[in-house]
């Protein structure tokens, strides 16, 4: 159906239908409403979060989302600044995902704080000393830097694009993209590191703690690489999921190709790590707090499981999967290499966020086990509505694939 409000050559199906697709993402919203209303008039007694369980559920989505939205900040900088030409083709969809995976962030971080209205707090009367205090600061600037770079793609609406001074400023923004791309990746480096380093430096709880690279936990480095190997294939997996329910070829095969062939080589450097660093943390820091590897599995639903699916089932496979290249070009085993690429790296953040207060740290603690209300998964599944109606909304109205006209034609 064409339309003066839809990108230029290219058919959409009817807004009734449109609307009727999204039902569940409205529904979603609702639940994610309710839930929020609930917890900022009630409080946080909605939640089953705890002195012992301080991060929950919602830490769980938001470490694990921004992760997954590092695919915007990786593209671009590969796109702006190394000069991968190919990547223009799907740079607009990382930048839209990495939006919603950082704004949806940062609403649930405002649940989180329980006061929403102090959250200026944290910038204006900082904790210096805080690593959480250097990650608001680069999320919050970033997020800023994400809504510079998507403000381009809603001025290339046809209608919008219509308005000169909108035209231009579109066309202004788009010269100087590489300064933002550049500043992005500086600030995702950083809060991506703080993240993990929060927990690397730990020491009460030997779980979580790690040795150090100067200043550095080893955590700090291995949270940075496996933002950067998982947000590529997050990326790839949006896009072939809306290739799948359109119908339609919407990237070329060279810029998919690419992305997914390093985020094999970063998956690989980071399983390598990954593994020398948990040798490294069951035979250093474990036997210097007097304990032993299964003492941190020996009672719980936190078994070693987690560790071979994290490591090996979800790291190792895929990691193998994508550096071949007659499987990487396989579109089937593609999609379950970057589906599992994407769960080992939610199931780490799982793991340092909820078993390392889960695990008891004095002789007479219990194991605890963690279970959220439905208003915590309501808050958290909103975001997942969220993003879908944007990047349907972006999809629908908006030319996020350059080539989609052009493929389409050919085939």
């Amino acid at each position: 159906m064409d339309s003066p409000i839809l990108p230029e050559g290219v058919k959409r199906c009817s807004l009734t239908t449109f609307l009727i697709l999204l039902l569940p993402c409205f529904a979603l919203l609702a639940w994610g409403g309710l839930s929020a209303v609930l917890c900022l008039w009630k409080g946080l007694n909605q939640t089953n979060m705890s002195n012992v369980f301080a991060f929950a559920l919602w830490i769980v989505f938001d470490l694990a989302v921004i992760a997954l939205g590092a695919g915007a900040f990786f593209t671009g900088f590969l796109t702006y600044i190394i000069d991968r030409k190919e990547l223009k083709n799907i740079i607009n969809a990382a930048v839209i995902i990495g939006f919603i995976c950082y704004s949806g962030a940062m609403a649930m971080l405002g649940i989180d704080i329980g006061q929403p209205i102090r959250g200026w707090f944290i910038y204006w009367h900082a904790n210096i000393h805080s690593m959480l205090v250097e990650v608001s600061f680069c999320i919050g600037c970033y997020l800023i830097v994400l809504i510079i770079e998507f403000v381009p793609i809603i001025f290339e609406n046809r209608k919008l694009n219509e308005i000169k001074p909108i035209r231009l400023i579109g066309h202004n923004l788009h010269e100087i993209m590489a300064v933002f791309a550049a500043t992005g990746a500086f600030l995702s480096f950083f809060h991506q590191g703080s993240l993990g380093g929060m927990f690397g430096v730990l020491y009460g709880r030997p779980f979580a703690a790690r040795e150090g690279f100067y200043i550095w936990p080893w955590t700090f480095f291995l949270f940075i690489l496996s933002a950067i190997a998982c947000g590529p294939c997050f990326t790839i997996l949006c896009t072939k999921l809306t290739e799948f329910i359109s119908g339609k070829k919407l990237v070329p095969d060279n810029a998919i190709q690419t992305l997914a062939k390093i985020s094999g080589w970063l998956l690989s450097f980071y399983i390598v790590l990954k593994i020398i660093d948990t040798l490294g943390w069951i035979y250093g820091v474990v036997p210097r707090a007097g304990m032993t590897f299964m003492d941190f599995y020996r009672e719980g639903p936190y078994g070693v499981w987690l560790v071979v699916c994290e490591i090996l089932i979800c790291g190792v496979i895929p990691a193998v999967m994508l550096m071949i290249p007659r499987i990487r070009q396989n579109g089937t085993w593609l999609v379950v290499a970057g589906i599992l690429n994407c769960t080992g790296i939610v199931i780490n953040r799982f793991v340092f966020i909820v078993v390392t207060l889960a695990i008891p740290v004095m002789p007479f603690d219990r194991f605890w086990s963690y279970v959220p209300t439905w208003q915590e998964w309501g808050i958290g599944l909103a975001v997942l509505g969220y993003g879908v109606l944007v990047y349907a909304l972006s999809y629908r109205y908006l030319p996020v694939f350059p080539k989609e006209k052009e493929l389409n034609i050919i085939t």
